[in-house]
């Protein structure tokens, strides 16, 4: 009987030690950026409250957005991440800022799919 407590009271042990969390399966395919899930993460986070798509309303439409980032060959991603300057309406930066601490947590991935939905707006 001993024996048995002994040796289940190892196997709790051992079973129960910490190990560090182990990282996501290899195989994992990582989300690929998409114009479908940009559309999703425009409406998700009420973009269109300022941006429309063929209209200024408070900040730039779509269409002017995606034509000036695509004339001046700007990167839309280092700008919603605060790692790149406005192109488009820089007077209007300063109201953006506060909009721009939801991109900044957004991931890789999730910015590009923006970026291609922004992009694809162009004339």
């Amino acid at each position: 009987m001993k024996n048995k407590i002994l040796l289940l009271l190892i196997f709790v042990f051992v079973s129960c030690k910490n190990e560090p969390n182990k990282p996501q399966e290899e195989n994992q395919v990582a989300q690929v950026p998409t114009i479908e899930n940009g559309l999703v993460l425009f409406q998700e986070n009420n973009c269109a409250a300022c941006h429309q798509t063929d209209q200024k309303v408070i900040g730039p439409s779509l269409q002017e957005i995606a034509t000036i980032y695509k004339k001046e060959k700007g990167d839309i991603v280092a700008f919603l991440k605060q790692e790149a300057e406005p192109i488009v309406d820089p007077a209007m930066y300063e109201s953006m800022k506060i909009n721009l601490q939801v991109t900044k947590m957004m991931t890789d991935e999730e910015l590009q799919s923006l970026e291609l939905y922004l992009l694809s707006h162009s004339k």
